[in-house]
């Protein structure tokens, strides 16, 4: 039976209260299910964030996309993950990767570690989370009795990770480029994508319950123009020609109805039924939310 879809919103921008819990209840009102923050230096600490997230809305829930397991030590996440479920009323979803942004950790004095290295972090964190979570006797308690796990990967060991633990496995249709100090992504193609999330279903084809599929999307323009509305990208991508750019998987363009087709693509074609879109496009993707829902 497929999935419904979900939609979720990854707020970057730190806010004032008042005006915080404006921008999560416009995320509601817009029909957003799920209310994001990410985990970097200069934007908001996540979990007082998620926190007055959940004191301003109802319905959705409340994750991080993603925490760098690096900044974190897995006994004190066990106690924020808990404390924060219970204060969100059991709205929590965890969202975890390794980190990819070395001159975060400079600043912060934190080592980097090899890509294995932060891997390997990254397992002991998301098993000993398990470990002392599924304890009766830690304490605090969540309210959910399993935080809902997601882990944002791409390479191999880590889709190997994903397909071990993970209830939502999340793609970012991007890779870092070698060398960069700042997490600096390169985009993928939608065959590289392909080859990617089948990879995944290899390494999870024993699962008892398969995960849900995430896809982050990259940008979203509502235009009756694509072709001239993606020009400026080209500034970002030059190695890519305008066909590429409207091609690729992580981008959604056209009109409303034209970009609700290129949604049921993407599920069709990968098994993608939960997007994320990030706070610049929290209101034109809003526009198609309502006609996926009845598709």
């Amino acid at each position: 039976m497929r999935r419904a879809f979900r939609f979720g919103v990854n707020l970057l921008s730190s806010a004032p209260a008042a005006e915080w819990r404006a921008k999560c209840r416009r995320a509601e009102e817009l029909g957003y299910d799920v209310i994001l923050v990410p985990d970097h230096l200069g934007m908001p600490a996540p979990f007082p964030a998620l926190v007055a997230a959940a004191e301003a809305t109802e319905r959705p829930r409340l994750g991080t996309f993603v925490l760098n397991a690096g900044f974190w030590n897995p006994a004190l996440l066990a106690r924020e993950v808990a404390t924060t479920d219970a204060l969100t009323g059991g709205r929590l979803e965890l969202g975890l990767g390794t980190g990819y942004v070395r001159a975060e950790h400079d600043t912060a004095g934190l080592p980097f570690g090899s890509p294995r290295e932060r891997v390997e972090h990254l397992r002991r964190t998301v098993e000993e989370l398990g470990r002392l979570l599924g304890s009766r006797e830690h304490q605090p308690r969540p309210v959910q009795p399993r935080v809902p796990l997601l882990i944002g990967a791409n390479g191999d060991r880590m889709l190997e990770l994903t397909a071990e633990h993970a209830d939502i496995a999340a793609f970012t249709g991007a890779r870092s480029v070698p060398g960069s100090t700042t997490g600096q992504p390169t985009v993928i193609s939608a065959g590289e994508l392909d080859e990617r999330v089948a990879r995944y279903r290899e390494r999870a084809a024993g699962r008892a319950v398969p995960a849900e599929l995430n896809l982050l999307i990259q940008f979203v323009i509502v235009t009756e123009d694509p072709e001239a509305a993606v020009r400026p990208l080209l500034e970002q991508a030059p190695h890519l020609s305008v066909r590429q750019v409207l091609d690729l998987p992580v981008g959604l363009v056209g009109t409303p109805d034209r970009i609700t087709a290129q949604v049921l693509e993407r599920r069709d074609r990968y098994g993608f039924t939960y997007l994320t879109v990030l706070e610049p496009h929290m209101e034109s993707f809003g526009q198609v939310i309502e006609r996926l829902r009845a598709a």
